[in-house]
């Protein structure tokens, strides 16, 4: 199907456009932008004045919970959620039941996102063999069923050689490695960051070193190898300051953090709040603040939700028995957004983190409006609001801190591959 979009404000972070002037949609890519072809008849008009147009969301981590816990949610109720949020395409860690560590598995997770709203689904496969920690997985076979990259989710490795290996095998296959910067025996049975508020609850702790001390090993092999590493959800200053130094000296790493770590500290969790169990644990605000400088220099080139919907019942008893996560596809928009808000960063930069900067850590040709690529993008009032509230939740879990939050400017259609997965209501986006 051919569309015209006219009159819409259009942001690009990846090729610095941000002007009010045409998008031509053509099939299931974009044609042109701020300019007609000649002889491009289109099929379909939409009036977009007032609105923002932008690519569609790339997050690096979301927990869909199919195949294996559909309890909590399935891939179809988190694409819509995605959708509504903005989100275009998710990556799936590979830590599912049972774990992404051949092309079978490959291959039944996108099966069923193929039957879901059209939001992309991505896959990360498995660093070892049913994420033992011990054994490589067929890295090799991995890539041919399409996964982005390969990980162990937060499942630890049995020593640092296993990672070594790894990284010397992925490294002949020019695949990204995706790892957790926390040591398990340092980290131990915490719950929460190690300070005053853990000492004062009288809950077991994560000191910073838990992070720091396995970002160092971890640098250190990607100076040894070579390797593409991407650092998943850092959580402290000091982590953050590690990542920029080493990709001052020209190290191949990257990394991101997730959204909530940017807005909420420990001090949210000091009323044993169970929304507030995460991992990594919520940090102080002096590390809230350093992963915000980091963000905005572009250190961490990428903001993600670290999606991780429950039942209601995983939420419920003493925090430290509750499990860690937060259903966080849709507030992953609304949370960048008040970034610029804020003034910590411009409109298109912090766009720029949450559609080109995770695409790129990926090499994938989605986060841009560039013409050829697909029509993945968002259309947005900046005058309308988002009310996070559970009877307009669409993600099947509720464990989020942000219900009650208000934010500006509301998502009225989301596109991917030129058709419509997401219209809110009163919008006509068929």
């Amino acid at each position: 199907m051919s569309v015209l979009i006219e009159n819409a404000r259009v942001i690009d972070p990846a090729s610095g456009l941000d002007a009010v002037g045409p998008v031509c949609i053509q099939g299931s890519e974009i044609l042109a932008l701020n300019a007609i072809p000649e002889n491009f008849e289109p099929r379909r008009r939409i009036d977009a004045a007032g609105r923002w147009l932008f690519p569609g969301l790339v997050d690096l981590a979301a927990h869909l919970r199919e195949p294996g816990e559909e309890q909590k949610a399935t891939i179809a109720s988190e694409t819509l959620a995605a959708a509504r949020g903005g989100v275009t395409t998710v990556v799936v860690p590979p830590d599912t039941d049972p774990p992404v560590d051949s092309p079978a598995e490959v291959e039944l997770i996108l099966r069923r996102a193929e039957q879901a709203c059209g939001v992309r689904v991505l896959t990360m496969g498995a660093l070892t063999r049913a994420l033992n920690g011990d054994q490589l997985a067929e890295l090799a076979a991995l890539k041919r069923a399409g996964v982005v990259g390969v990980s162990n989710a937060q499942r630890p490795l049995s020593s640092p050689l296993v990672l070594r290996r790894a990284l010397e095998y992925a490294a002949t296959f020019d695949l990204l490695v995706a790892v957790s910067a926390q040591d398990r025996d340092l980290a131990g049975s915490g719950c929460m960051h190690e300070g005053a508020v853990s000492t004062r609850l009288g809950l077991p702790g994560i000191p910073e070193a838990a992070e720091t001390a396995a970002l160092g090993a971890i640098l250190a092999l990607v100076e040894l190898t070579g390797a593409r590493v991407h650092v998943n959800r850092l959580s402290t200053r000091r982590g953050a300051e590690m990542v920029a130094e080493a990709r001052a000296r020209g190290l191949p790493v990257s990394a991101d953090v997730a959204a909530h770590q940017l807005f909420l500290t420990e001090i949210d969790a000091a009323d044993f709040n169970p929304l507030c169990h995460v991992i990594p644990p919520l940090r102080t605000q002096r590390d809230r603040d350093g992963l915000r400088e980091a963000v905005a220099g572009g250190d961490i080139a990428a903001i993600c939700s670290d999606h991780q919907p429950h039942e209601s019942d995983a939420k419920l008893g003493p925090f430290a028995r509750t499990l860690p996560g937060i259903s966080a596809l849709e507030t992953l928009l609304p949370l960048t957004l008040r970034l610029a808000e804020e003034g910590l960063m411009t409109l298109p930069e912090a766009l720029r983190r949450v559609t080109a900067g995770p695409a790129a850590i990926l090499g994938l040709a989605t986060g841009s409006l560039r013409p050829g690529n697909p029509a993945d993008f968002v259309l947005f009032d900046p005058e309308g609001l988002t009310d996070i509230r559970p009877e307009n939740w669409l993600s099947a879990g509720t464990n989020t801190p942000f219900f009650g939050w208000t934010f500006s400017g509301r998502v009225t259609e989301t596109w991917v591959a030129g058709r419509p997965a997401w219209s809110a209501p009163g919008e006509d986006a068929a």
